[in-house]
């Protein structure tokens, strides 16, 4: 996935994990909302990037954001966080 199709897909997942939705579809290929072992956030694994909600639970800025109501949705990349999508605004991160 290059980084134009990252930004075209990083909104629908961010639709999904937030609508609640089981299932992404993207590109014709259907993903499954996974949850985190501890946490239980929901997740996709698409293309070798993992989109992952905000921990409320956590004592960082982002997280009193998410308690906040604010809608917050990580994009990594194996441990490298490389975009954020925040209330369905896209930012490339670094």
């Amino acid at each position: 996935m290059n980084k134009e199709d990252l930004e075209r897909v990083a909104p629908v997942v961010f639709d999904a994990i937030f609508k609640d939705n089981e299932s992404v579809e993207i590109d014709g290929d259907v993903y499954e909302m996974k949850r985190t072992s501890r946490s239980n956030l929901r997740k996709f694994s698409i293309d070798g990037y993992t989109f992952l909600e905000q921990n409320p639970e956590k004592d960082s800025h982002w997280a009193e954001k998410a308690r906040e109501g604010h809608e917050i949705m990580w994009v990594l990349k194996g441990r490298k966080y490389v975009a954020r999508v925040m209330d369905g605004k896209y930012l490339k991160l670094g």
